[in-house]
C-alpha cells in the first residue's frame, strides 16, 4: 500500500475561515494517524480573490493550532513547488497529452457565441452546457485555427454515453449519467489551467492519496475521475465533507464575525478548545467522551464517524469547551491569560491580580466575560436593594441591614497589618455563631455591599481581604446607609 499523503490546499484570500481549518484539522489527522505526509499547497492563481499577506495568516494559523506540515512552499520538498502559481508551465503540457489521446480538444468558440449559446438555453429552459461545436473538428481545422493564431481553449472530452462511478468514504458510490456532464475547460485562453484540472494535476504529481474537501465538489468528483482515468492515474481515496451551519438556514458568515480562526481568538478562545470544538463538527466519536488533545484526535478520529448532515456551529458548545479547558490550565498559566483582561477593569495598583484570577478560573468559560465580572474592584457599581433578597440563603433588605450593622465594627476592629482573608474568616465566623444564623444571613449581604453585585469571583470574604480595609468599611457604611441605617 502507497504511504499516505494528504494535502491542505487553501486560496489566500484574507483570513482562516473556519470551514477550512476544519477541513485542515480532518486531512492532518488521516496523514498522522496512518503514519503519513501532511502537505500544505498554496492555490494562489485565483488573482482576484488574493489578499497581500494571506498566506502568512494560514501559516500561522496552522503552526499555532499544531498542524505541522511535512512539505510545504516555506520548508520545501521532494515535489515542489507547493505554490500553484509557481507551477503554471507544466500544466499545459498535460492538457496536450489528453489531445493526443483523444481525451481533450482545442475549442476556438469565442465569447460572443458562448454568450448567445447560453441565453439561447436558458431562455429555453435547459441547463447551460457547452455544446460541443468544436469537438468533431478535423486536423486540418484545428491546424489551420491555430497557424491563424485564433484564441482558444483545451476542453475534456467527456464519453457522451454511459455512466461514470466514484467513491466517496462518506456517501459510498455515486454513478452519474455521461450526458449530464460538461465538455469542462482544462486550459484557459491565456494558457492557464482551471482550477479544476490544476488540483487533479497537482494532486497526482505530489502521490496525493486522500483528498478531504467540501461536498460542493461532489458534483465535479465524476470529470475528476475520467481525468485520472483518460491519464492512467490511480484516483485518490475522496472524503467530501458536509458544510458548517450557522443554523439550519445559513451558513456561517465572515460579515458576522463568527466564521475565522482570529474571531474565535479575539473573542478570548484558547486555540486547543477551537480544534476540539472544531473536530466535533461532523464527526462523532465512538464514546461520550467529547475533550481530546491534538494527539488524542489522532488516535481517535475515524472518517465512518463523520456526517452526511450539515453541522451547526453551536457556540454555547464552543464556550462550555473553551471553560473546560480552561479549568485544565495551571494556576500560573491562567494568570498570565487573565490579568491582561482583568487589567482592562482593575487599575488600581494595591489589588493582587494573581489572587483575582485565582477567584475567576473556576468561574470563567471565555477571558472575554473578565473584564465585566471585575470591574466592581475599582469603583462599586449603583445596585438596587433588591440584591439583598435571596431565597436560598433567606435574606432581604430588612435582615441585611441587621447583618450589615454587625459586621461593621467586627471589620473596624481587625488591624489593618492583620486584614487578610484568614483573619477576616475567622471574625465573621465569631459573630456567625454569635448571632446563631446561617451563614448566609451575613455572608450575602457582605458580599453585595462590597461588590453591588449578585454574581462575582468570590464571596464576600475573599472580596473584602482584596480590596483592602478601607474600602471593604466604607462600602459596608454605604450599604447601611442606602438600606436605610
Amino acid at each position: 500500500m502507497n504511504k499516505v499523503r494528504t494535502r491542505f490546499a487553501p486560496s489566500p484570500t484574507g483570513y482562516m475561515h473556519i470551514g477550512n481549518l476544519r477541513t485542515a484539522l480532518f486531512t492532518y489527522l488521516i496523514a498522522k494517524q496512518n503514519g503519513g505526509d501532511f502537505i500544505l499547497r498554496i492555490e494562489d492563481t485565483d488573482r482576484e480573490r488574493y489578499v497581500d499577506g494571506a498566506t502568512e495568516v494560514i501559516y500561522k494559523t496552522l503552526k499555532e493550532c499544531g498542524l505541522n506540515w511535512d512539505e510545504g512552499p516555506d520548508i520545501g520538498g521532494p515535489v515542489g513547488p507547493y505554490i500553484q502559481s509557481e507551477r503554471m508551465g507544466m500544466f499545459k503540457q498535460y492538457a496536450e497529452q489528453l489531445v493526443e489521446k483523444g481525451e481533450a480538444y482545442y475549442c476556438f468558440c469565442t465569447k460572443e457565441r458562448l454568450d448567445e449559446l447560453k441565453a439561447i438555453q436558458e431562455a429555453s429552459g435547459i441547463s447551460p452546457m457547452y455544446d460541443r461545436h468544436c469537438r468533431n473538428l478535423s486536423k486540418e481545422e484545428i491546424q489551420a485555427n491555430l497557424d491563424a493564431g485564433l484564441p482558444y481553449v483545451i476542453r475534456q472530452k467527456i464519453p457522451e454515453s454511459g455512466e461514470v462511478t466514484f467513491h466517496d468514504e462518506l456517501y459510498g458510490d455515486i454513478t452519474v449519467d455521461c450526458a449530464t456532464l460538461d465538455d469542462q475547460i482544462l486550459i484557459k485562453t491565456d494558457g492557464m489551467p482551471t482550477y479544476n484540472f490544476a488540483n487533479v494535476v497537482d494532486d497526482h504529481l505530489m502521490g496525493i492519496t486522500h483528498v478531504v474537501r467540501g461536498n460542493e465538489y461532489l458534483s465535479s468528483a465524476p470529470k475528476y475521475n475520467l481525468l485520472y482515468k483518460a491519464f492512467g492515474w490511480e484516483v485518490p481515496t475522496y472524503i467530501h465533507v458536509e458544510h458548517i451551519m450557522k443554523d439550519k438556514q445559513h451558513k456561517l458568515s465572515k460579515r458576522d464575525g463568527d466564521a475565522s480562526y482570529e474571531d474565535l481568538m479575539a473573542k478570548g478562545y484558547l486555540k486547543e478548545a477551537v480544534i476540539n470544538y472544531i473536530a466535533l463538527l461532523g464527526w462523532a466519536p465512538k464514546g461520550e467522551e467529547e475533550i481530546f488533545s491534538l494527539d488524542e484526535l489522532v488516535k481517535e478520529f475515524d472518517v465512518q464517524g463523520l456526517s452526511k448532515s450539515p453541522a451547526i456551529f453551536d457556540s454555547v458548545k464552543l464556550k462550555a469547551i473553551n471553560g473546560k479547558y480552561i479549568k485544565k490550565l495551571s494556576p500560573e498559566k491562567f494568570a498570565e491569560y487573565a490579568i491582561p483582561y482583568i487589567r482592562q477593569s482593575v487599575k488600581r495598583e494595591d489589588i493582587d491580580l494573581n489572587a483575582v484570577a485565582a477567584l475567576l478560573q473556576a468561574r470563567v468559560e471565555l477571558f472575554t466575560e473578565i473584564p465585566e465580572m471585575v470591574d466592581f474592584f475599582d469603583v462599586l457599581p449603583e445596585y438596587s436593594n433588591g440584591l439583598y433578597t435571596h431565597k436560598k440563603m433567606k435574606t432581604n433588605p430588612e435582615n441585611s441591614l441587621g447583618s450589615l450593622k454587625a459586621v461593621l465594627p467586627v471589620l473596624e476592629s481587625i488591624d489593618k497589618e492583620n486584614w487578610d482573608q484568614e483573619t477576616i474568616h475567622e471574625k465573621l465566623f465569631a459573630l456567625i455563631s454569635e448571632m446563631g444564623v446561617k451563614n448566609g444571613i451575613v455572608l450575602w449581604p457582605l458580599r453585595v455591599a462590597v461588590s453591588g453585585k449578585a454574581f462575582t469571583p468570590g464571596g464576600g470574604i475573599e472580596i473584602a481581604a482584596l480590596i483592602g480595609k478601607d474600602d471593604t468599611v466604607a462600602r459596608v457604611k454605604k450599604g447601611i446607609e442606602q438600606l436605610g441605617g
